[in-house]
């Protein structure tokens, strides 16, 4: 790394030493004026620096992938209604027509509304065919979700 001068007390050079590893140098200095940590993480006296503070560093531990600091989803959650397929079932890309007790879901990501479906209490979710369009305004899920129920669901067929 280099050589690096060795200061005392008022920052006048040392004489030709080695700094201690014990950080007596430091105190010995007496300077109370530091109000901060003066190292970036690291110390050579062995002592854990003091936590700092760096909100606003663009990084969170707790954050979701994707999503903006906080943790916060991005965008509005998504919508569900259980619903009940009318004659012809539901048309989805993965599987074709499904029919009978189903969930809709409609969802916001990235500027477009989607529409998916799945079996009443099953694990797998189907993209309902033709039921993605571009959606500016994430506030308009609600109004999206009510038309499609009102669309899909058909309990007297």
């Amino acid at each position: 790394m280099g050589e690096q001068a060795v200061t005392g007390a008022g920052g006048t050079p040392a004489p030709e030493r080695t700094p201690d590893a014990t950080g007596e140098d430091a105190a010995a200095a007496g300077d109370t004026t530091a109000t901060g940590p003066a190292s970036a993480g690291m110390t050579a006296d062995g002592r854990q620096p003091e936590p700092a503070d760096v909100s606003g560093a663009g990084m969170s531990a707790d954050a979701v992938p994707g999503a903006p600091a906080g943790g916060a989803p991005a965008g509005p959650p998504a919508r569900t209604a259980d619903i009940t397929a009318g004659p012809g079932g539901v048309m989805t890309d993965e599987v074709g027509v499904v029919t009978g007790e189903l969930t809709l879901r409609t969802e916001h990501a990235d500027g477009r509304v989607t529409l998916r479906v799945q079996y009443k209490d099953a694990d797998e979710w189907y993209a309902v065919t033709g039921g993605s369009a571009p959606l500016a305004d994430p506030a308009a899920v609600d109004a999206v979700h009510t038309i499609a129920v009102g669309l899909l669901n058909r309990p007297e067929g």
